[in-house]
Order: C-alpha cells, then sequence, then structure tokens
C-alpha cells in the first residue's frame, strides 16, 4: 500500500517523497518505478526499521529539510504468533514516530503545522476470529490517532492527525500474515471470500490522497471496496 500512496501523492503534485521500508530490495524497486514515471529528483528511499531507526532518519531528515508537511505511518505487520513484534511495529513504532514528527510540525513549537496520517484497519473497530493481537494494535492507532488529533490540539499545533482504516487489501501483509493456529488457515481463506470484498493497493493509495485534501483533524475514515467514508463518531 505503500507505494500506492505515494504514487497518488506524486500525481497530485508533492515536490518531494521519502520512502522508508525495512526490505531494502522492494523499496529500491518500488523508488525506481516512480523515478521513471516521476522524475528522480522527487523520490528517494532508504531502507528502515521503524522499531530502530527513527532518531536515524529523524537526524537524516532534519539535517536536509527544515521541516516536514505529511508523515504517513503505514509500516504493519499480522502476525499473531509474535505479541510482542506486532504491538511494537503495529502501534509503539506508529506512536512514536507521529509525536517525533508532531513536535516537528507544530506550530506552537515554531513549525509550519502539516497532516499525519496513520494507518489503522477495519479490525481496529470490527471484530475478527483469526486476527486478535492485530485487531488491538490497530484499535490502540485508533484511539491514540483520534484523541490526538482533537480540535483542542489541532488549535494548538495547527498539524492535523487522521486514521485511514482499509478494509481487506490486495497486499503481503494478509497473503503472508502468520496466524496463531496452523490449522485455522482454511478456514481464514473461506471467511474472508465469503464475509468481505477485497479491494486494490491503489484503492487505498487514491484514498489516502483523497482525504488529505479534505478530511478534518481527528476524523476516521474507511476505505472498502474502493470506496472512501468517514466514520462517524459520537463526540
Amino acid at each position: 500500500m505503500g507505494l500506492a500512496m505515494v504514487d497518488n501523492f506524486l500525481k497530485q503534485g508533492a515536490k518531494f517523497t521519502i520512502m522508508l521500508d525495512v526490505n531494502e530490495k522492494l523499496g529500491l524497486k518500488s523508488s525506481t518505478e516512480l523515478k521513471q514515471k516521476y522524475g528522480a529528483d522527487r523520490v528517494t528511499f532508504t531502507m528502515c526499521d521503524v522499531t530502530k531507526d527513527l532518531d536515524k532518519i529523524y537526524k537524516e531528515i532534519t539535517k536536509v529539510f527544515t521541516t516536514v508537511d505529511v508523515l504517513i505511518n503505514n509500516a504493519g505487520v499480522l502476525d499473531e504468533k509474535n505479541i510482542r513484534r506486532t504491538m511494537e511495529i503495529n502501534t509503539i513504532a506508529v506512536m512514536e514516530w507521529t509525536m517525533k514528527f508532531y513536535d516537528l510540525m507544530r506550530k506552537d513549537f515554531h513549525g509550519n503545522g502539516g497532516t499525519i496520517i496513520n494507518v489503522s484497519s477495519i479490525f481496529g473497530f470490527e471484530s475478527f476470529p483469526f486476527s486478535y493481537t492485530y485487531g488491538a494494535s490497530k484499535a490502540a492507532v485508533l484511539a491514540f490517532s483520534r484523541s490526538l488529533g482533537q480540535k483542542y490540539n489541532y488549535d494548538k499545533s495547527g498539524v492535523r492527525v487522521i486514521t485511514l482504516c482499509p478494509g481487506l487489501t490486495r497486499t503481503a501483509l494478509p497473503m503472508n500474515g502468520n496466524v496463531r493456529d496452523d490449522d485455522t488457515y482454511d478456514d481464514l481463506r473461506k471467511w474472508t471470500k465469503h464475509k468481505y470484498q477485497w479491494q486494490n493497493a491503489d484503492d487505498v493509495g487514491k484514498a489516502v490522497a483523497n482525504i488529505f485534501t479534505k478530511a478534518h483533524s481527528g476524523t476516521v475514515w474507511v476505505v472498502e471496496e474502493g470506496k472512501t467514508v468517514e466514520k462517524k463518531y459520537i463526540q
């Protein structure tokens, strides 16, 4: 999904984008494709483990740029066999990266304002019998982002915090994820085939670029079957 997100932001005229991924081979391949499409001066790639490399990447970015306009936290795993790894990547890293760049962006800290989009999941608010740890990790991202994005914080900081909750998407994550009990894989495939409609990564990429243009801070957006709608909450 990350490639599709960057692609759609570049289509909308983003001047410069930085792609981060722990998979160096895939990241270089993706950045090469985008450079050929949009120009080498608009895309760069850096290998990054979001659980370890925040300070290093932050220093590298702020050596070159005085501000960052948009941060998208999209790294994630589906690994029900490793609770700690799931929470560190899906939740803790999202919170840490958010707050680091939130402080860089915030106007009351002499920044220019900005936008942070955190990727949760429909399973952050829907129950799903095969991915309880994953669901918990995404529910935490949802609650964190909604609270940080509230008007009180936005009025002080000028930083929008928006949450995107994709439905089932054809990416490596659901295809290669680990469930806790191996004998449930067949049931998982049947469940997802009959209960949900799958979408493509570009549907999510378009949704991110779309909500960037219109979403208020603290709002939550769901993209399922290529359709993007705001999820309403009682305040």
